[in-house]
């Protein structure tokens, strides 16, 4: 059955349900919903690598702004709106309103009279990128009910502080076209030495919560100091109730034994990450500095947190799935050789988030979405 029949079999209720939606964090969808955005990625994808076009938002403008440095996640952002006929924006959150006092609120009603789609990145502080997000829709939304505007404006979070959901959606797509069912699969979440920044908590976060639903056996690991959140830890053991399980572990060979799947990657220890919080309300770039200094002084006290060749060796037959998001500090947090082995299966992985997006666009804004696209296939066939 192909992909496209797949998505037809779970009918029209299965992605009008979603019309209209906003994704902020996964932890907010069902599981069935979840699984009917990853069937229309997987459609989505069939159709474009077989050439078929699908311009199902002509003329509509996509907005996206980053208050954070991106690569794979702007290109995603303006492949999938090129595909579906939509014109991708792309702005520098600094070259808004925003750092002269506009509120995100009011912020989202500008963009709201114009937009078709925004996706926005706020991931650096905790306790804000989330908050902005969730506010931006608010004054979208108003501006919309206020005006008596029938549009969708669906909002994509391209990361916050909480979670980075495009990205571990791409990953669980990835993951289950590698290995099928995640039931019972062993898959490490794992703390990784970096040089470079004191990187985000959501990514680690985003894919303990989503990939406990799935009834996989996840192993969190860190070094003392670089726990998540709170609430991120409560979701993951809730979720994992369900079948499946999650552990926290500060043992890196004990996380990898044994491992279907490994996710290495770094991030900043948390009592830094919430001294940001004050110091960015001051407005305090000196002070700023000065914790990503004791931030990278920290992450260099764990050079050996590697993922290298020895450590793959403990993995499931000496040969777990590597996974990153990406870029990887290649010679602190993965060795070279790893990093070779596993290069074109890190671009497919990221590869899938174009599709994602466009799942999510798709599904905001066209009923009958399966049908929809069955007819473009059908018209290319011609």
């Amino acid at each position: 059955m192909s992909e496209l029949e797949v998505l037809q079999a779970l009918g029209r209720s299965a992605t009008d349900v979603v019309l209209g939606r906003s994704l902020v964090t996964t932890q907010e969808w069902s599981v069935d919903d979840l699984d009917t955005i990853r069937a229309v990625a997987r459609a989505l994808a069939e159709l474009d690598r077989a050439g078929v076009r699908t311009p199902l938002c002509p003329a509509e403008l996509a907005w996206a702004v980053f208050f954070d440095k991106s690569t794979r996640t702007k290109s995603a952002w303006a492949g999938a709106a090129a595909r579906l006929g939509m014109h991708p924006v792309i702005v520098d959150g600094s070259s808004t309103q925003v750092s002269h006092g506009e509120t995100a609120v009011e912020t989202g009603a500008m963009l709201g009279m114009n937009a078709h789609a925004m996706g926005i990145r706020h991931d650096l502080i905790l306790g804000e990128g989330n908050t902005f997000i969730r506010d931006i829709k608010t004054g979208i939304d108003d501006y919309l009910d206020a005006t008596g505007d029938n549009r969708h404006v669906p909002i994509v979070n391209l990361q916050c502080d909480v979670d980075h959901p495009t990205q571990t959606m791409a990953d669980l797509i990835w993951l289950e076209e590698n290995l099928g069912d995640l039931t019972d699969r062993r898959i490490t979440v794992s703390w990784a030495y970096s040089p470079s920044y004191a990187k985000p908590l959501s990514v680690p976060q985003g894919l303990v919560t989503l990939l406990t639903r799935f009834g996989a056996h996840v192993t969190l690991a860190h070094p003392p100091g670089y726990q998540l959140t709170d609430s991120t830890m409560a979701a993951a053991e809730q979720n994992a109730a369900g079948g499946g399980s999650f552990r926290v572990v500060d043992d890196m060979d004990e996380a990898f034994a044994a491992a279907d799947i490994v996710y290495p990657k770094g991030w900043g220890a948390y009592d830094l990450m919430v001294e940001r919080v004050d110091a960015n309300a001051a407005g305090d770039t000196a002070e700023l500095a000065a914790i990503e200094q004791r931030a990278l002084e920290r992450n260099a006290e764990h050079t050996d947190w590697i993922c290298d060749e020895r450590r793959m060796g403990l993995t499931s037959g000496g040969d777990a799935l590597y996974m990153h998001c990406l870029p990887a500090d290649i010679g602190d947090e993965v060795s070279p050789g790893v990093m070779d082995r596993h290069k074109l299966h890190v671009a497919q992985e990221a590869n899938w988030k174009v599709y994602v997006v466009m799942a999510l666009l798709a599904a905001a804004k066209v009923p009958d979405l399966a049908g929809v696209l069955a007819g473009l296939d059908e018209e290319a066939q011609r």
